[in-house]
């Protein structure tokens, strides 16, 4: 029994994954065949998963989403839209995710004739096949577009599905130039209608971009947030001295962040993972929840990313078990449903775990035990 095999058979939830970034090389490989798209660099699956991965960790946000022309490009059917979010229930399978919300932006996937209301009922229908095939749960949360006009409409999308697996809206895409306060009406209707908004912010701008899309735009959550860290006062031990406005506004009313270790290196919000706030933020007690963000991008997993934050930030196994529960908190369904997953899901699966672990640890003595 090793670390690796824990972490991946312990139950995880996963809040911030987007659908068209973690599509298996095999399968982009057969979709471009399938409708004669000819710009992909290779037909080799391992070549192409290396192609975006090597594309993607160039540290800075702009050229990491350039590899999204080639996968929302194999995504204009229902078809094609209904087997990535199967596949993608399966490799939360394969992962130990128990619940995953998953995004994507409708308005990326219109070039073949679709309609708005087309990909949404193709994707939720591959994720309700893979919920009923694999036994993950899941949450469809539809983004907005910052550079593009008509997220109100994405908006009203999102409300209108909301009964059918939709949980929440959310702003993607190129932060710098594209503020969410641009976006007001949108998230205004969110509001009214009582429904669930998670932003991207933080992550290429500043903590002026968090501020926004908290006191602006009302998010529930704050995809990234990596610099939130910038309200913050350290010493130079790394220690904190002080908090800004912002940040203990964040910290006191218990706001989530979505934190995506090896993306934020990839896409340059933090220049390595030693130094990513994540440790801080996750010693003074923020809400913080582990996610993948693009598993095709950044080649990655939950199980990856939990490896990642034992080895930087030397996370146990009781830490990973309040993580997860802070994640399942933060879900956008409901309260009853969260209750659910906590206490008959997660906490049974750790206990399970916990239990051989210590068996595993007596019987191999102390050299050879592994996480506890």
């Amino acid at each position: 029994m090793t670390t690796e095999l824990i972490l991946k058979t312990i139950p995880k939830v996963l809040l911030h994954d987007h659908l068209d970034g973690g599509l298996r090389p095999q399968t982009i490989i057969e979709l471009a065949d399938e409708i004669k798209y000819k710009k992909l660099p290779t037909k080799d699956p391992i070549e192409l998963g290396e192609w975006f991965h090597r594309g993607a960790n160039k540290g800075n946000l702009v050229e990491y989403l350039q590899g999204f022309e080639h996968t929302t490009a194999v995504m204009q059917t229902k078809e094609s839209l209904i087997r990535v979010a199967y596949e993608m229930m399966e490799d939360m399978k394969k992962d130990g995710v128990v619940y995953v919300e998953t995004r994507f932006a409708p308005a990326l996937h219109l070039e073949k004739g679709l309609y708005l209301e087309d990909t949404v009922k193709a994707v939720l229908e591959g994720l309700e096949k893979g919920k009923e095939d694999f036994g993950v749960g899941y949450g469809l949360i539809l983004c907005g577009m910052r550079n593009m006009k008509n997220s109100l409409e994405i908006a009203e999308l999102a409300v209108n599905f909301r009964r059918q697996g939709v949980v929440g809206f959310d702003l993607a895409g190129e932060e710098g130039g594209y503020p969410p306060k641009k976006h007001i009406d949108a998230f205004q209707f969110i509001q009214r209608a009582n429904f669930n908004i998670t932003i991207h912010a933080g992550e290429a701008f500043g903590k002026e971009s968090i501020w926004q899309a908290i006191q602006w735009c009302g998010a529930h959550r704050i995809g990234h947030a990596t610099r939130l860290i910038e309200d913050i006062v350290l010493d130079n031990e790394g220690n904190v001295v002080a908090f800004g406005d912002l940040a203990q506004y964040v910290l006191d009313k218990r706001i989530p962040l979505e934190i995506c270790l090896l993306s934020n290196v990839h896409t340059g919000a933090v220049d390595k993972i030693e130094n990513h706030p994540f440790g801080i933020f996750y010693r003074e007690k923020f809400r913080v929840t582990l996610n993948t963000d693009d598993r095709l991008m950044s080649d990655t997993t939950m199980t990856k990313e939990f490896m990642t934050a034992v080895k930087y930030f030397n996370l146990n196994f009781d830490d990973f078990e309040k993580i997860t529960i802070n994640s399942m908190k933060s879900a956008f369904i409901p309260y009853k449903e969260r209750l659910h997953y906590i206490y008959n899901v997660i906490k049974p699966g750790y206990q399970k775990m916990r239990e051989q672990i210590l068996s595993f640890n007596n019987i191999k003595g102390e050299n050879e035990k592994v996480i506890q």
